[in-house]
């Protein structure tokens, strides 16, 4: 049983082909295409607000020279949480729950940012490394712990958004598995833990959305530290 719980997080095959990459085409082939009219539908409207609300944002603290990554970040802000959301739907599966691809999101999206750091202003990107008043023999230690930070920054980013799909989607597995065995013995704890399963499925719908939206304020962040 403890290995059927975990069985929802392996990449799913068909013919022995891989069927993530047709897990990851699929959000965007569900986005409405914007059209040249002079009206645009409802729900044009809605995902044109959305986007410009959450670039206005992310961006307002950001220098003009961050703002060339607003499409960038905008794109992936709605990819992730089209992922997370779509992973929630029976019988479907969530790229998002695999350490591999956030770190394939994290680690280009990270280095971007410290290699710009580097070339425009490499004097204070080192100097993140050294806080100003250091006492001398303390130096070389906090060098090499802020060197640490630094590089787990895109290991954290990734974990993070891996590890609470995974907990939630265990969790609602769990607890549709007690109301499944609990139904023909004590009905009433059933339906009482079937509605335990609806909140918490709307509480994952919750984290799914704000999984993603820290994911991409956190780069955000460190993008405000290299521009």
């Amino acid at each position: 049983m403890t290995v059927s719980f975990f069985d929802q997080f392996m990449s799913p095959t068909l013919f022995g082909i891989p069927l993530i990459a047709l897990a990851l085409t699929l959000p965007w082939i569900m986005f409405p295409k914007p059209s040249f009219r002079w009206l645009n539908s409802r729900l044009l409207t809605l995902q044109a607000w959305f986007i410009n609300r959450f670039t206005l944002q992310i961006f307002q603290p950001i220098n003009r020279a961050g703002h060339k990554w607003a499409a960038l970040l905008a794109s992936l802000m709605i990819f992730l949480i089209s992922l997370n959301l779509l992973g929630l739907l029976p019988y479907t599966f969530t790229p998002t729950t695999q350490l591999s691809l956030n770190m394939a999101f994290a680690v280009p999206l990270w280095l971007a940012t410290v290699i710009m750091g580097m070339r425009s202003q490499p004097t204070h990107a080192l100097g993140h490394l050294l806080p100003e008043g250091t006492p001398t023999l303390l130096i070389p230690i906090l060098i090499i712990i802020e060197t640490i930070s630094l590089f787990i920054r895109p290991i954290a980013l990734a974990v993070r958004l891996t590890a609470n799909l995974t907990a939630g989607h265990l969790l609602i597995q769990l607890i549709a598995t007690g109301a499944f065995v609990l139904l023909p013995l004590m009905p009433m704890v059933a339906g009482l833990t079937s509605v335990l399963l609806v909140l918490l499925t709307l509480l994952e719908v919750a984290v799914a959305m704000i999984q993603a939206y820290v994911f991409v304020l956190l780069m955000s962040l460190y993008l405000q530290e290299n521009v």
